[in-house]
């Protein structure tokens, strides 16, 4: 099992970028494909992207194609998020997330963080 600790979040405006880092602790960290979820107040958790095993494919909400990219570093157990043009409607908590499968479904998923606070202005 892996435990995870998410990093990088905070408040910026409009048209702004930010970075998320997600560092892994535990074993394995490259046996597992890597999500990105967010969740807003009053919704649900949704996905945003993943990435393989090697970080070789990436996936992505269409909500976001185009302006976020994921990549992992599994020399450093890391996973990131780089977050540009960001919109007001991106405001949420944003969680990474373990699977042994290659999915987007939020219940196959079975090691989670704790999530970090992405605020965007208008």
């Amino acid at each position: 099992q892996v435990q995870l600790i998410e990093s990088g979040g905070g408040l910026v405006q409009a048209g702004g970028s930010l970075r998320l880092s997600c560092a892994a602790s535990g074993r394995g960290f490259s046996r597992f494909h890597m999500g990105w979820f967010r969740q807003a107040p009053g919704k649900e958790r949704e996905f945003v992207a993943r990435v393989s095993l090697g970080g070789a494919s990436t996936f992505y909400a269409d909500s976001v194609k185009g302006r976020f990219t994921i990549s992992r570093d599994n020399a450093m157990n890391t996973v990131y998020l780089q977050m540009d043009s960001l919109k007001p409607e991106d405001t949420a908590v944003y969680y990474c997330a373990a699977s042994v499968l290659p999915t987007i479904a939020t219940r196959q998923y079975n090691a989670w963080g704790q999530g970090t606070q992405v605020t965007v202005s208008s």
